[in-house]
């Protein structure tokens, strides 16, 4: 039977827990945007790490990243402390707006209601209450 999971899935998947820990303790001690790490890939031969970053406020996400990226090696280093690597790959962050993206498609279904709503009553009054008369033309 195959194995289901690779090394470097659960290596990735501890990873995340690890610098979750370690990037909610650098926001607060570095004065950063407040940020969570939502996913983690790391390339098959561990050498990288891609590391997904959502932020709690999306307009000071730059800030954020900027932040992080200037963080990158110290958090390797305590990420070296935490774990039992023999090599521990190298930290690159990325701003992960899938969050952000969710929210704005959220918030246009919320309002597609609304806009069907008066697109219907625009239509209604264009039409010009015809309704009876366009019924006698499809059935002749």
């Amino acid at each position: 039977m195959p194995k289901t999971f690779h090394r470097t899935d659960r290596v990735s998947a501890q990873i995340r827990r690890e610098l979750g820990t370690l990037v909610h303790n650098a926001v607060r001690e570095h004065g950063l945007p407040s940020v969570s790490v939502s996913d983690v890939e790391i390339t098959r031969d561990m050498a990288h790490a891609k590391i997904f970053v959502t932020a709690l406020m999306p307009e000071r996400s730059v800030e954020a990243m900027k932040g992080l990226k200037e963080l990158a090696w110290g958090l390797r280093m305590e990420l070296a402390r935490a774990m039992k690597l023999r090599h521990v790959p190298e930290l690159h962050f990325h701003y992960d707006d899938s969050v952000d993206r969710g929210e704005r498609i959220d918030n246009i279904l919320r309002d597609l209601p609304d806009t069907l709503a008066a697109e219907k009553s625009r239509q209604g009054d264009d039409d010009g209450g015809d309704d009876a008369a366009d019924e006698g033309e499809k059935n002749a």
